[in-house]
């Protein structure tokens, strides 16, 4: 019997608003926002079956008395593309900084890392 079931990953942030936007601008959908109307604390997005969920720093630390990091390299997003070259150019225009150009690795792979706007790397990945 499997007990646990829709897993994601959340990442901390200092401004979730900020986040969510980026995400949605790499074609995340918005399923899930507390609270619905105001200054969000928490934000889930997803694209295809991978989900994200973008919770605030602050509301983490008062409302669960976690003391999560908002910077550095916590965590990285793995992108699957058909093409990490051609993917890789719009990602920084959108506000992710270059960390890696897209070079083969394993003889089978073409990646590129980038980092979002909270400095999270992100992982563009292809089949060759």
């Amino acid at each position: 019997m499997t007990i646990f079931r829709n897993p994601q990953v959340i990442l901390f942030s200092p401004d979730v608003v900020r986040l969510a936007r980026f995400y949605e601008s790499l074609g995340f959908t918005e399923t899930f926002r507390v609270p619905k109307e105001g200054e969000p604390i928490h934000v889930d997005l997803v694209l295809d079956d991978y989900k994200i969920g973008i919770a605030s720093v602050d509301s983490t630390r008062d409302d669960h008395d976690l003391d999560p990091l908002s910077h550095g390299q916590r965590v990285a997003v793995i992108l699957w593309t058909e093409d990490t070259a051609a993917a890789f150019e719009p990602i920084i225009s959108k506000g992710a900084e270059a960390l890696a150009i897209p070079h083969k690795w394993l003889d089978r792979l073409l990646i590129a890392w980038v980092a979002d706007p909270d400095g999270n790397p992100i992982q563009i990945v292809q089949n060759l």
